[in-house]
């Protein structure tokens, strides 16, 4: 099995439009949740969201090329070309045969469906549609653009796992590298789902915070009074590299992919099992891959929503896995901060997570001031302030819609 090494980060959030933005918001504990611009929301129960501040696609592409692309395929590209630079990777000196494109998003065009589904009503159900309506709308379409954009012809595709998909788009990156069915992938994921439809769907489901009053405040997993998510958008797109490419291109290397689990719930479509069976299975799995026992896990960059069940499933599971060393691994979630990204929500949290394992700092939980009852007090959950500590290996979890479980280990790179 060849050697999986991280060789570029790129990413555009709510709280950070590149890598080092982001990883310096996340370490001051900066809330990217503000009252939603995009429409009037003050009909909705839900009337904010982390949105990316100050966003103009012509900073990024010209005119005609932005009419062409949906919202959430423009920050997937965004991101995938910043993870390119960060990689200094020259195409034209590789071999685009063994280089690949693996790229998520759990809704995919949204924006650009929900627009001309309006059009389509407001114009006497008239069948003018957008030529580039399909090509917007699809989840795959961006997957597909990366590699057109760049010629790289291994393998391109679109995991659709809800907010496990761009989790899943980094094992699967892994697995294809380690196995030697490509030198490079460019995994990711992308989201844009700050819509009327979307927000209004998620409030249909009581699933989203409320507390329209405190929304700097809403997003804080594993307090007693949580009430729900908190939506946002971007991307983030990660540079999966054998070692021995990396080591021939003599390329700088943030960290080592190691594990990485995948499990279902079988239980719910929206809901996470109550004991968290799948989850736990799914950092089992990525802890027996990884050829490590649960004690060599540092850090957990926890999924941690902010939901009732899910915040506490996921505890269940961390806690049976470590069993009664709990106290010696740290927890954060990241979420806190940058709301809920769905499909595009792995691919960040994995970036924070290679970004502690090489610099040996972990983020904040904000927000969080009365701990759920139901939480063992022993557990840290790294609240308020960013914290120093020596980590060797972390985990990051992503669970989706349909019981999806996803888990990956990151370690640190030792040559």
């Amino acid at each position: 099995m060849n050697r999986v090494v991280i060789t570029g980060l790129g990413a555009i959030t709510p709280i950070g439009t590149n890598v080092k933005q982001y990883w310096e918001n996340l370490l001051k504990g900066v809330s990217g949740a503000n009252k939603i611009t995009r429409f009037d929301a003050s009909k909705f129960k839900t009337q904010f969201a982390c949105e990316i501040k100050d966003y103009d696609a012509l900073d990024y592409f010209d005119r005609k090329e932005a009419r062409k692309l949906d919202r959430f395929s423009q920050y997937g590209l965004i991101s995938a070309e910043e993870a390119i630079k960060d990689a200094n990777l020259d195409f034209s000196q590789l071999d685009t045969n063994r280089i690949g494109v693996i790229f998520s998003s759990g809704i995919g065009g949204f924006e650009t469906f929900e627009k001309e589904i309006i059009d389509y009503t407001n114009g006497n159900f008239n069948p003018r549609f957008n030529p580039f309506f399909i090509p917007k709308i699809i989840s795959n379409g961006l997957s597909g653009i990366i590699s057109i954009n760049h010629g790289l012809r291994g393998v391109n595709y679109c995991p659709v796992t809800a907010c496990a998909s761009s989790t899943q788009s980094i094992i699967q990156a892994f697995n294809y590298i380690r196995l030697g069915k490509a030198a490079i992938i460019i995994a990711g994921g992308s989201e844009a789902p700050i819509t009327e439809s979307s927000i209004g769907g998620f409030n249909a489901m009581k699933a989203m915070s409320t507390n329209n009053e405190n929304y700097s405040l809403a997003s804080k997993p594993f307090d007693k009074n949580r009430d729900g998510f908190v939506v946002g958008e971007g991307a983030g797109a990660i540079i999966v590299e054998s070692l021995n490419s990396a080591l021939k291109r003599n390329a700088k290397i943030y960290a080592e992919i190691v594990g990485g689990g995948e499990s279902s719930d079988a239980y719910h479509i929206t809901g996470t099992h109550p004991e968290g069976l799948g989850a736990y299975l799914a950092m089992e799995n990525a802890i027996n891959e990884a050829e490590i026992i649960p004690n060599n896990i540092g850090y957990i960059n926890a999924h941690a929503t902010s939901t009732g069940l899910g915040d506490l499933s996921e505890i269940k599971a961390i806690t049976k896995l470590f069993e009664s060393n709990i106290d010696q691994v740290q927890i954060s979630a990241s979420k806190s901060m940058t709301g809920h990204l769905l499909g595009g929500t792995g691919v960040i949290e994995a970036i924070s997570t290679c970004l502690s394992v090489k610099t040996d700092l972990i983020p904040p939980t904000i927000n969080t001031t009365e701990v759920d009852d139901n939480i063992p007090k022993e557990l840290n959950l790294s609240l308020g302030k960013k914290s120093s500590k020596k980590v060797d290996y972390a985990l990051s979890n992503s669970f989706g819609f349909g019981g999806h479980c996803s888990a990956m280990i990151i370690k640190k790179y030792v040559g």
